[in-house]
């Protein structure tokens, strides 16, 4: 049986852990050429390690996605090695510091945060789009968050821009180049269990009493987000551009 990305380059962001170090495991298992980014060396290279024991196909590249030239670098990288960029997840983020306010967030934490999650977001974007287009075909997925459709205090408004800000990137480039064999799309997890997601979870009395706020009244599993992050990026998904995929258990429909 073919598998959903047999002969195909998936370029992951984020890799080395939660979400996006589910999401390399899931493409991979599907057939997927693997190319797993992360600041995190250590991390980047555990993620190709699990794949490749599972016989899967990968390799890590370090970038730092908030510099335009480490992204265009990396772009170039996997087109030398492979000759081609299919499918793209940009996951990566950073927390910041929770429990801020708008008036009582520090503004180089700020930029900081906005530099990576959003700025990098769109830097990844731009060259994964510039070579798709040469290529002919290519299909995206952001992870913004339900933080991104509605207001979460005791985040930050640092994180809560950013995700709608990616939400407002995936929708106009889906539009922009919808009739170019481009697909873009992006999920928008709720309440999962990763280290980004750890200090909230742990601050809580238990796990259980994060969960009693959610209708689904448990916390996600990273593999769960992924999945649909995979799905977005099949072509069992061939007709569906420009679309936020809420994964969070109802949170933003209660």
């Amino acid at each position: 049986m073919n598998k959903l990305f047999e002969n195909k380059t998936v370029l992951v962001t984020g890799a080395g852990s939660g979400i996006g170090k589910a999401a390399a495991l899931g493409f991979a298992r599907e057939g997927a050429k693997v190319i797993a980014v992360d600041v995190n060396e250590t991390a980047g290279n555990e993620t190709i390690d699990l794949i490749r024991s599972e016989n899967g196909e990968a390799i890590y590249i370090k970038t730092d996605i908030s510099n335009e030239t480490q992204v265009i670098e990396l772009i170039q990288k996997v087109v030398e090695l492979y000759g081609h960029l299919d499918c793209a997840f940009n996951n990566a983020a950073i927390p910041g510091k929770l429990g801020k306010t708008t008036i009582d967030y520090d503004s180089a934490d700020w930029d900081r945060l906005i530099n990576i999650n959003l700025k990098g977001t769109w830097l990844c974007m731009k060259h994964e789009i510039i070579q798709m287009l040469k290529q002919g075909h290519g299909a995206i997925v952001n992870t913004a968050s339900d933080a991104g459709l509605i207001a979460l205090p005791g985040l930050n408004p640092a994180y809560v821009a950013a995700k709608h800000g990616i939400v407002g990137l995936t929708k106009l480039a889906a539009i922009e180049f919808a009739d170019k064999n481009i697909r873009i799309n992006a999920i928008a997890p709720g309440m999962t269990r990763t280290g980004m997601t750890k200090d909230l979870i742990e601050g809580a009395p238990s796990e259980k009493e994060v969960a009693s706020y959610l209708p689904i009244k448990r916390v996600a599993d990273p593999t769960e987000i992924a999945e649909a992050a995979i799905w977005l990026a099949s072509n069992k998904a061939s007709f569906v551009t420009g679309t936020i995929l809420s994964v969070d258990g109802g949170s933003v429909a209660d």
